[in-house]
């Protein structure tokens, strides 16, 4: 049985997504992530995939639009732990070096 999907600050500058990321958890993701960024205080943010289960192409668009957060407040990103399936999909579309972990 799958969790839940969630986003949310492990330990400082480290934004955790678990679950399956589809359109149905996308757009309560999206706003909890630029919610969690925007508060962060770290120069740094790192996007912990470890706890993903399972991704649609949603999850890749998420991940895109929390770099463009980070960007925007100033931060160094990077993502960490991307599954397979992410990052299949990330080399179909040539965004496997842009999300490079």
């Amino acid at each position: 049985m799958s969790q839940a999907a969630t986003a949310s600050m492990t330990e400082p500058g480290v934004l955790r997504l678990a679950g399956v990321l589809d359109y149905r958890s996308g757009p309560a993701l999206r706003k909890q992530g630029q919610a969690l960024i925007k508060a962060s205080g770290d120069a740094q943010l790192i996007i912990d995939c470890t706890a993903v289960e399972r991704s649609t192409s949603v999850g890749l668009s998420l991940l895109l639009a929390f770099l463009r957060d980070a960007q925007a407040a100033g931060k160094r990103c990077q993502v960490r732990g991307m599954p397979d399936d992410m990052r299949d999909i990330a080399q179909v579309y040539d965004l496997d070096e842009v999300l490079a972990s």
